[in-house]
């Protein structure tokens, strides 16, 4: 599979491709093999993303996960750039509860282009399953001026 890397603020981003689609992003993956056209693309919007000049990513996303997971993913997708909603929130407008709706987002293989950090719980943060935890989750919410929970 072909798969780009990315330095950023964050680290080095690895994403891969397959079947003309993003499939996955990881923190410190393997080098760049096999770039593409699109993987070039999905480089140049991250970029732009991270320095605060890209608020919504138009790549072809194909994650791997199951029905309620695909559900989560397409309702993340749905979350402008700035705006959050807490675990209660997609539960409802999934008609589900709280836990599965976490575990999905853990479970997202194509984190900051699935904004899964967009998603907190009730009472505060929640959790972050990307590499740096919390503290990510915190600097991708104030990229976005998606913070004002935490003043």
């Amino acid at each position: 599979m072909p798969v780009a890397g990315l330095e950023t603020w964050l680290g080095c981003l690895t994403i891969t491709e397959e079947n003309e689609a993003i499939t996955d992003l990881h923190w410190n993956g393997t080098p760049s093999q096999g770039e593409t056209p699109l993987l070039r693309e999905a480089c140049s919007q991250l970029a732009a993303y991270m320095d605060g000049n890209l608020k919504e990513f138009d790549l072809p996303l194909k994650p791997k996960g199951g029905e309620l997971h695909q559900a989560v993913f397409k309702a993340m997708l749905a979350i402008p750039y700035g705006e959050t909603r807490t675990y209660g929130d997609l539960a409802k407008e999934l008609d589900t509860y709280g836990q599965p709706i976490g575990q999905a987002c853990g479970a997202n293989p194509i984190p900051v282009i699935i904004p899964c950090h967009r998603i907190l719980s009730a009472n505060g943060l929640g959790g972050y399953s990307g590499a740096g935890g919390t503290d990510i989750k915190i600097a991708l919410l104030k990229l976005e001026g998606g913070y004002p929970f935490l003043i």
